[in-house]
């Protein structure tokens, strides 16, 4: 995991330093608060603070001043009732905030998710880490037949090794030329005193999307699961899909009444469209419609088949 040595002893301090509060607090997420979960090659993710908890949904639900009387069973209930019913403002009442470090072609998907604040390194003050990401061996995939953004089979042998080699011979070099377009080595000294050196600004844009950034990224409850609903999906690419998993499992830690909720409405449900409902319905009665006869086009018909053969394996 690369932290520097500043990061390592701010997360040793910010744990040290214990502080009494009024506001709700969550036991399991305090556990695990400022530490870093290591992700790929160099990358992280942190819970940097947090609002709320299962309690706070369930209060802004009521609109009420506390939990009163009710039991844990019925908050789960409510909270339950509200995620079946798509109810969404009572989860926008918590908030949290994490520190991430990843692979910019990473962070360019995931800034897609717009219902956010975030705040980036920037590589016009500052000079980034010679830290790039190079893919394990087994997700060397070659392009899907099937997907025109998917990976197919896995690469092997002699082609696997010569990729990894390439990835990292041009991440390299592009760093090493970016050191030397702006005169400096990684820590910003001045390797040549007779000469200026070229603007941070313009050098950053000779390296390749596999190098590291990192942010800030503050969102409420509502758009992170969205976010998780989408890039934690099997069909997500991989390098987005394993930060997703560890915001899934945040969630777990953070507000555990909305997270079974979650994977039992959202992460383990399906949504039909009208014509895929009839479709369900005539096979419910004993029917066997076919694909021509509905009016969906030939990719809805496998996405509706597959939706049910999976859920058929399931029940």
């Amino acid at each position: 995991m690369s932290l520097t040595p500043e990061q390592l002893q701010e997360i040793d301090d910010l744990r040290a330093n214990q502080q009494p509060t009024c506001r709700v607090t969550v036991p399991a997420l305090e556990a695990i608060l400022y530490q870093a979960v290591p992700l790929l090659d160099h990358g992280f993710v942190r819970v940097i603070d947090y609002m709320g908890d299962d309690g706070a949904i369930v209060q802004a639900a009521r609109v009420s001043y506390g939990k009163g009387t009710q039991k844990t069973r019925e908050d789960q209930g409510l909270i339950n009732y509200l995620m079946r019913h798509r109810h969404t403002t009572p989860f926008e009442m918590c908030e949290i905030k994490f520190h991430v470090k990843l692979p910019i072609f990473v962070a360019r998907q995931w800034i897609r998710h717009r219902m956010a604040s975030v705040n980036e390194y920037s590589a016009r003050y500052s000079i980034l880490d010679r830290e790039f990401y190079i893919p394990t061996p087994e997700q060397l995939g070659t392009q899907s037949s099937a997907n025109r953004q998917g990976r197919g089979d896995v690469l092997e042998g002699e082609e696997a090794a010569r990729v990894q080699q390439l990835l990292r011979e041009d991440s390299e070099r592009a760093y090493a030329h970016y050191t030397e377009m702006m005169n400096t080595d990684e820590e910003g000294n001045l390797l040549d005193p007779t000469r200026s050196g070229l603007a941070r600004e313009l050098a950053r844009m000779n390296l390749s999307l596999n190098f590291y950034t990192q942010w800030y990224w503050k969102i409420d409850l509502h758009n992170l699961m969205h976010f998780i609903s989408l890039r934690a999906d099997p069909h997500a690419q991989y390098e987005i899909r394993v930060y997703a998993d560890v915001l899934l499992d945040t969630l777990k830690h953070w507000v555990p009444m909305t997270h079974a909720a979650f994977r039992q409405y959202r992460m383990g449900g399906v949504h039909l469209s009208a014509e895929g409902m009839r479709v369900v319905r005539r096979m419910l009665a004993g029917e066997k419609p076919t694909q021509e006869e509905t009016g969906l086009s030939a990719r809805e018909w496998r996405e509706l088949m597959a939706v049910l053969e999976e859920n058929g394996e399931d029940a």
